[in-house]
C-alpha cells in the first residue's frame, strides 16, 4: 500500500482528464500483501489485456511511421487500416470472454487517473480492488489494482471513485488517449445536433 493520504489520492486522481462514458468494469476484492509488487503485479496480467495493448502500442508506432511518408503512403494506410479491423476483431472477441457477468458493473468516467463506476453495494474506502476495464468500441480493454477513494450514495446505488493502484505506463497512456477520443466523438455529436437544431 502507498502512504498518501485520502487527500493526496483524490488530487492524483484528478491529475488525469477523465470523461463520462458508460462501460463495462469488472470489479473483484483482493487482499494485497505488504510484500506484493508491481513486477508480481504485471506478471498476473491476463494475457488477452497484454495483447491488446501491444497492439495498440503497435499500431501507434506505425502510423507515426507513415506520417513521415507524406501523400504516397495513403494506400498503404488503407490496406493497414484494413488488416488493423481485422485483427481488432478477433482481439475484440478474444476481450469480450473476459467480461465476467458475476463481477460486471456500470463505468461511469474513465481517465488516465482512474474510473467511477456504480453498484447497488457500497465497498470500503481504502479497499483494493482488481479492474477489468472494457471500452471495446475503442478497442481498449485495461487490466489493473485500483483503490476505492470515494463512495457515494446516489438513489439506490453507490458511486466509486477509484485510483490506480497498479496500472502499466502504456496502459495509462491508452486510457489517457481514448478518453480524448471519447471526447472529440462526443463534441461532434453535440455539433451535428446544434446543426440539426439550427436548421429547423
Amino acid at each position: 500500500m502507498n502512504s498518501l493520504s485520502l487527500e493526496q489520492k483524490l488530487a492524483q486522481y484528478h491529475e488525469f482528464f477523465a470523461i463520462e462514458h458508460q462501460f463495462s468494469v469488472n470489479i473483484m476484492p483482493i487482499d494485497i500483501t505488504e510484500n506484493n509488487s508491481f513486477d508480481q503485479f504485471t506478471a498476473s496480467i491476463p494475457m488477452p489485456f497484454k495483447l491488446s495493448t501491444d497492439m495498440s502500442t503497435i499500431d501507434q508506432s506505425a502510423l507515426r511511421s507513415l506520417q513521415n511518408l507524406g501523400n504516397s503512403a495513403s494506400q498503404l494506410v488503407s490496406f493497414l487500416n484494413q488488416q488493423s479491423q481485422k485483427i481488432d476483431l478477433l482481439i475484440g472477441y478474444i476481450l469480450s470472454q473476459q467480461d465476467e457477468v458475476q463481477h460486471r458493473y456500470q463505468g461511469l468516467e474513465f481517465g488516465g487517473g482512474g474510473i467511477k463506476f456504480n453498484n447497488d453495494k457500497a465497498f470500503s474506502t481504502g479497499q483494493l480492488i482488481e479492474v477489468k476495464i472494457f471500452l471495446l468500441e475503442n478497442n481498449c480493454a485495461i487490466y489493473c489494482y485500483g483503490e476505492v477513494i470515494e463512495v457515494e450514495p446516489t438513489n439506490d446505488q453507490f458511486t466509486h471513485k477509484i485510483t490506480f493502484h497498479f496500472i502499466r505506463e502504456e496502459d495509462r497512456e491508452i486510457l489517457v488517449r481514448t478518453s480524448l477520443l471519447e471526447q472529440s466523438k462526443q463534441l461532434q455529436k453535440l455539433a451535428k445536433l446544434r446543426n440539426q437544431e439550427n436548421k429547423k
